[in-house]
């Protein structure tokens, strides 16, 4: 099985496409991996960021897409408006099925977007997507509700679920994972783990569910299975990111 990523580049290795290829190997499928921008970032603290050109993401993607059979990828940090639309554009061209990390700020508080990519990412990318896994935070930037309890995160994933099937986490809402697929909402709740050792858990997330849908899992399956795999990275983290233990 051979998969994708299409993130930026977190040089400290806890998030980002070198988090997602770390994900990958672990859960026994090849990755490749597309460079959207390159950033200057720790686990504490973002420094800079700069952009890769619209044409040359699309530029690695045909070459990787050349020679290798890609059927899932995940995207991770897009950074700006064109950037989306090119790689909508190459998900309708390839027939590739997506899912959307919809990265906006880093776990580390710094901007990952050069504008509010929200509604963007809802008028070019979520709609030919197969999910989208968004925090708290980004849920509410995508569905304008603000969410601060069950019933407001299951009005925002019922809202956000008529654009595309998604799993708004838990991590800032006491541990309440919601889900809408299908058009059908459900709940499971997962115990939050007290370890500063968070950086790049939206990465390996995302990550390891295009992992276990290359493995032949349904969509529920591999959000569970990759939540549980989460989870065990988190409890395992060390350097302030997570440690893969199977």
């Amino acid at each position: 099985m051979i998969v994708m990523s299409i993130a930026g580049v977190d040089p400290s290795g806890g998030a980002g496409i070198f988090a997602d290829i770390k994900t990958f190997q672990a859960l026994g499928v090849y990755g490749t991996g597309i460079v959207t921008a390159l950033t200057a970032q720790n686990p504490q603290k973002m420094y800079s960021l700069k952009a890769i050109e619209t044409s040359y993401v699309e530029e690695q993607i045909d070459a990787v897409l050349d020679t290798y059979n890609v059927e899932y990828i995940k995207t991770g940090m897009l950074y700006s408006t064109d950037i989306i639309k090119s790689v909508s554009k190459k998900i309708r061209e390839y027939n590739l099925k997506a899912v959307v990390d919809p990265v906006m700020v880093s776990t580390s508080g710094g901007e990952l977007a050069k504008n509010d990519l929200s509604q963007n990412l809802l008028k070019y990318l979520l709609p030919k997507a197969i999910l989208t896994t968004p925090n708290v935070s980004e849920a509410e930037k995508l569905t304008n509700i603000k969410i601060t309890n069950e019933e407001e995160a299951k009005k925002a994933c019922e809202k956000l679920g008529k654009t595309c099937n998604n799993i708004i986490t838990g991590g800032h809402l006491n541990g309440i994972n919601t889900i809408n697929i299908d058009g059908t909402t459900s709940i499971f709740k997962q115990k939050l783990l007290k370890t500063d050792n968070l950086h790049g858990s939206g990465c390996n997330f995302s990550a390891a569910i295009v992992s276990y849908l290359s493995q032949k899992n349904d969509l529920k399956t591999s959000i569970l299975k990759a939540s549980d795999y989460t989870y065990e990275s988190i409890k395992n983290g060390k350097y302030g990111t997570l440690i893969a233990k199977l």
